[in-house]
């Protein structure tokens, strides 16, 4: 994972534990299963099985056989043991490991040579299978960073070099040539290609990248010759960010997790005391004999094991986690999936959200100025703001031909969900909406008529304290937006939004998407009042925005999902689900999928603990072998319960 080296340091000594034990972990299976292959057959061919008489050497292979009973079980069961011991000493718990452990020694003790053997192998074996379960959910998300190149080819006064990518300076600029991945994020500065981006947004289809487009590390350039500033050093790429969130998301643990954690503290210690009492105090009170009841307390330690519903629970969550970063969505830990699994109503901002946020200029309704001289004045303020709508009159001008340079901009400041003022020329100007204008004693009613037709948004350029131009925008709503809200709807989530447009184009919008309830004319603060007052009324509520504007409505919402494209690094940072690829189809994906992935966590509890109880019942009533309550009761349980875990990727 090249682009995470420095993040990567303190978790290598872990990883390399980790497959160190799954290598020995299928030595021990492997080893075991030939063990008792072996055995098996010499103890068959010593009792006359199945040729039907006894061999001459009847009393070596009985002895032959023993023996290796005896040094495949305790090799096996010293290894397991000191790992549980381990755990048992430091984290204050038992551990599968030791459980395991205690019950092969003692069917060994029993002379259960044949159970006591299979009860490792199949632990080893089920070991590994859960370990490789799981390292396939992680390693989906892991093989991103393997796919960046290495090398950069940095150009360097007109000349190419090929250079280690951790080496590459921002600003640099990079040469992509077709059929080449790009190796660090940047903007095109030079040419035009269909850059496959399927490795970062979950994109089927190649995207068109021109100049000014922002491409990303890892992407695959199908056609033409792109040249790229540098924009993130090679540890700052969206791809290693996305890596390291989705890695990290283990910790941020849902409450059915933790719930299980200390579920698990409680139910462990209280079968092993069970186990103990069955031990010690069933043969005095029954009359049966020691080595009797010693055999069913051992089964009653295998049932305690705790790591069918422990494994499997975080399991399910990862594996959603991993899922969804796999087609774009970006989600920072289980608690998030817990609570899109609830949700009762999903917010919209309206625009760069149900809109795709780059209005165009079409009217200019001068009143004193020409709409040159309009637009100049409007452009030369908002060219220092990232609103849409601003970046729309920006726009007009360049296309124009303002020379925004020839203008001398001073004392610029923009007032959230008002608009922006400052000195142009040294004359005062002020551009934003009526609240703004009378805020500073600005007359715009004339320039300012807007009638209830009208479904553009309009901004007041004042000069001085006369309105002398107002400027309209419309802006189109995205392709998929009327799909995501049917989509919602259609599994019992109602949808609002939340806009500081006017009444008129609120409505138009809502009416046109059939969104259920809209608010209009809102500052920040009103979104936030809002979006607090709906968690209290409706249950669980979640935030669309562009992860940039809007963040306390965001921050206060249960769970904040940004649009990733408009600011990525905004929103990998500040929202608690990132859309890298700004697709609203994804927000009913993910309440579904988080639904399917909650429901199965809780089918894997009630499995889990409902066949462990069965399994205690009949293996205290003499009814079950030892080996079989390991197959079935725990690693067997186990496994199935990952599997069934598999089944989310099914969900569309």
């Amino acid at each position: 994972m090249r682009n995470l080296t420095c993040e990567e340091k303190p978790e290598q000594p872990r990883e390399a534990e980790e497959e160190r034990n799954k290598r020995i972990m299928i030595l021990l299976a492997a080893s075991l299963g030939a063990i008792i292959l072996v055995a098996g057959l010499l103890s068959l061919l010593a009792n006359g099985v199945p040729l039907g008489f006894a061999i001459p050497i009847l009393n070596v292979d009985a002895t032959i056989s023993t023996i290796m009973y005896y040094v495949a079980v305790v090799t096996a069961a010293t290894y397991i043991g000191v790992i549980g011991l381990k755990e048992l000493c430091i984290e204050r718990r038992f551990s599968v490991e030791f459980l395991m452990a205690v019950a092969a020694l003692g069917a060994l003790y029993l002379n259960y040579f044949f159970e006591a053997a299979t009860v490792l192998f199949l632990y080893s074996l089920a070991e590994y299978f859960e370990g490789y379960i799981q390292d396939r959910a992680r390693r989906t998300v892991e093989k991103l960073s393997k796919f960046m190149p290495d090398q950069a080819r940095i150009l360097i006064n007109g000349s190419e070099a090929n250079v280690n990518v951790n080496e590459v300076e921002v600003n640099s600029v990079i040469l992509v040539k077709p059929g080449e991945r790009i190796p660090l994020d940047g903007t095109v500065v030079e040419g035009f290609a269909y850059v496959d981006q399927a490795l970062v947004t979950g994109e089927s289809e190649p995207v068109l990248k021109t100049v000014n487009d922002c491409v990303f590390a890892g992407t695959v350039n199908t056609s033409g010759v792109l040249k790229i500033a540098v924009t993130k050093m090679a540890d700052e790429t969206l791809v290693s960010k996305i890596v390291k969130l989705v890695i990290e998301s283990g910790k941020r643990k849902a409450s059915i997790e933790k719930l299980v954690d200390r579920f698990a503290k409680v139910y462990v210690p209280i079968v092993i005391g069970l186990a103990v009492f069955t031990a010690a105090a069933l043969p005095h009170i029954t009359g049966d004999p020691f080595q009797t009841w010693l055999y069913r307390s051992l089964i009653l330690l295998v049932v305690s094991c705790p790591s069918a519903f422990i494994i499997s629970v975080p399991a399910t969550v990862f594996v959603a986690i991993t899922i969804a970063a796999r087609r774009g969505v970006i989600i920072k830990g289980g608690i998030f999936v817990e609570k899109l699994a609830r949700v009762k109503t999903v917010v919209f901002d309206k625009t760069g959200t149900l809109t795709l946020g780059r209005p165009i200029v079409h009217e200019v309704r001068s009143v004193e100025k020409t709409e040159k001289e309009a637009l100049a004045y409007a452009a030369a303020l908002d060219q220092y703001s990232n609103h849409p709508v601003a970046q729309a009159i920006v726009r007009r001008a360049a296309e124009k031909g303002i020379d925004l340079t020839k203008l001398k901009v001073t004392d610029v400041t923009e007032i959230p969900g008002k608009g922006i003022i400052g000195y142009v020329n040294g004359d005062f100007v002020a551009v934003g909406n009526p609240e703004l204008m009378e805020e500073f004693g600005c007359d715009c009613k004339q320039a300012y008529e807007i009638s209830e037709k009208d479904i553009h948004t309009a901004v007041c350029v004042s000069v001085g304290k006369e309105g002398m131009a107002s400027v309209c925008v419309v802006d189109e709503v995205r392709e998929d937006a009327l799909r995501a809200v049917k989509s919602l709807k259609e599994i019992g989530v109602k949808t609002a939004m939340l806009t500081g447009d006017r009444v008129e184009i609120a409505k138009e919008t809502a009416q046109a998407l059939k969104i259920d309830e809209v608010h209009a004319e809102l500052f920040p603060e009103d979104k936030l009042r809002l979006v607090e007052g709906m968690k209290g009324k409706d249950g669980l509520v979640v935030m669309v925005g562009d992860g940039v504007n809007d963040a306390p409505a965001l921050a206060a919402s249960d769970v904040g999902i940004a649009m990733g494209s408009a600011g990525v690094d905004v929103a990998l940072e500040s929202a608690d689900v990132v859309l890298v690829r700004d697709e609203l189809a994804q927000v009913p994906y993910l309440v579904k999928l988080s639904g399917k992935t909650m429901g199965i966590a809780k089918q894997n509890i009630a499995a889990s603990l409902v066949v462990k109880l069965i399994l205690g019942a009949l293996g205290l009533m003499g009814l079950t072998p030892l080996w079989f309550t390991v197959a079935s009761g725990d690693d067997g349980v186990t496994m199935l319960l990952l599997l069934n875990t598999l089944r989310l990727q099914k969900v569309k």
